[in-house]
């Protein structure tokens, strides 16, 4: 990142249009010191070996490699740019969270809606400039959420247990909750290694906040927050020893 803040942007849209209006946007907002655009992800691989980037708009859908092979590309470069992904499409915010995207922005683009995106860059943990920023964001990351028509990205970290609805999943914060496309098994598989524990077929919860292991009737609940989630049998005996696990870990510290 520029030493002003100022930003260098790659835009990168395989439909020359779309590509035209993003490139319009960014390049009248005054935080864009610099502005590069690429058509397809070979485009975009030749404009990041000869310049350095901060962050890249990136499409998804692209004939080659697209934008999530792309970004996939980005994040092993030594000093990855931040992402935000520019799509017409829903169906991939689950892999723009486990790429660690910044923003998640629906076309067609609008232009306060590309500035709160700067924003969120400008502000964000993922500032390439940083390395200890951005493995911070690394072990935090983000899944894209809808917020009144506005795609916000939520923090894993916020996150105090999950509900299944269907092929959706309900995200329960603190104070809120929001509902994402991807299943239940699917986050108790990518969260397993960040505490998340599955104790039904129905919920997942993030061990570190459960506050008690109660028996009612003939099964076991858990609170979290002050709300009784079931356990069913055939997750007890886990639950409990990562329990006791997670406890001695602490005697230990």
């Amino acid at each position: 990142m520029t030493a002003a803040g100022f930003l260098r942007v790659l835009a990168v849209d395989d439909e020359p249009p779309a590509l035209d209006e993003l490139a319009y946007h960014l390049r009248a907002d005054p935080r864009v010191a610099r502005l590069h655009t690429a058509g397809d992800a070979t485009e975009a691989l030749r404009v990041l070996r000869d310049a350095d980037v901060d962050v890249v708009f990136l499409d998804i859908r692209m004939p080659g490699l697209d934008g999530m092979e792309l970004a996939r590309v980005l994040r092993r470069f030594a000093r990855p740019p931040a992402i935000v992904f520019v799509t017409a499409y829903d169906d991939g915010a689950v892999d723009a969270f486990d790429l660690g995207a910044t923003d998640y922005v629906r076309k067609p683009v609008r232009a306060e809606r590309l500035a709160e995106s700067l924003r969120r860059v400008i502000g964000s943990r993922v500032v390439p400039s940083h390395p200890a920023a951005l493995a911070r964001a690394e072990e935090d990351p983000t899944i894209p959420i809808e917020l009144a028509g506005t795609t916000r990205m939520l923090p894993r970290s916020a996150v105090r247990w999950v509900e299944a609805q269907g092929d959706y999943a309900r995200l329960h914060t603190a104070d809120a909750s929001h509902l994402v496309r991807v299943s239940l098994a699917t986050l108790a598989e990518r969260w397993a290694d960040a505490g998340f524990v599955r104790i039904h077929r129905s919920y997942l919860v993030q061990l570190k906040l459960i506050a008690e292991l109660r028996l009612v009737n003939s099964g076991y609940v858990v609170v979290i927050d002050g709300t009784e989630l079931p356990v069913s049998r055939r997750h007890t005996r886990e639950l409990k020893d990562k329990l006791v696990r997670a406890a001695k870990q602490d005697w230990n510290r």
